[in-house]
């Protein structure tokens, strides 16, 4: 039922066997196979805001999670299937120009659902100095670290670890690190890219995830508030 509501709320077209379609409007410009059992693709559409992006995870059942975000890299909406979005006036927005220009960017912002729930993040990502070179791409590592709370301050969910930015797509991936969900258990998770596919390669649009699909984690989602929601 989860999925069937993620579907309907985004109203894709239909696809080909094999394949995930945008929605109506919409353009993918780009496939990621990451580990832990997911394929994203990166899609952009006519009705957005220039530099407003989006992004679709599927598992081995489908898609699971969407997410939007704008030229800062900062989170704006996602569909899991609620709905959540960024409130407005954040106390200190996520700005990938700060991170890029200074070397860290703190944030700290509220989220609302429309369920009626809400919660607060904040948290940091620095630049360790350090690249990497992924199936030909070069990527910026960093170093996060944030906290979600509920409305009345009790800690929801802890993330720290090392994410991939690319500055000139205004994207960041995940990478390695750990999550408490409130239990004081960190539980890894590997989420880092392993192949980006482009328009006209093999496994474009792919709608099957091929690395790790058989690891006790596949079912977790990489979580991201503001830029890998």
């Amino acid at each position: 039922m989860k999925r069937v509501l993620v579907l309907l709320a985004l109203s894709p077209t239909p696809s080909l066997a094999g394949t995930w379609d945008a929605p109506v409007g919409c353009e993918v410009f780009m496939t990621v196979q990451s580990k832990a059992c997911r394929v994203s693709h990166y899609y952009r559409c006519s009705a957005d805001q220039p530099g407003d992006q989006w992004r679709v995870d599927l598992d081995q059942e489908g898609p699971f999670f969407y997410s939007k975000i704008d030229a800062e890299g900062q989170w704006l909406e996602s569909y899991d299937p609620v709905k959540q979005v960024l409130d407005p006036n954040p106390a200190d927005a996520a700005s990938m120009s700060e991170l890029i220009g200074e070397g860290v960017d703190t944030w700290s912002f509220s989220l609302s659902k429309e369920d009626g729930t809400g919660s607060r993040a904040e948290g940091y990502d620095r630049l360790t100095g350090q690249s990497v070179v992924i199936d030909g791409i070069t990527l910026q590592e960093t170093e996060v670290d944030f906290t979600e709370y509920d409305l009345s301050g009790n800690a929801l969910r802890r993330s720290r670890g090392n994410e991939y930015v690319h500055p000139e797509w205004r994207l960041f991936f995940a990478g390695p690190g750990g999550t408490d969900l409130g239990d004081g258990q960190w539980l890894p998770i590997d989420g880092s890219p392993v192949q980006f596919v482009f328009p006209g390669e093999d496994g474009f649009l792919s709608s099957q995830p091929l690395y790790d699909c058989d690891a006790l984690t596949a079912s977790l989602p990489v979580w991201r508030v503001s830029h890998e929601p």
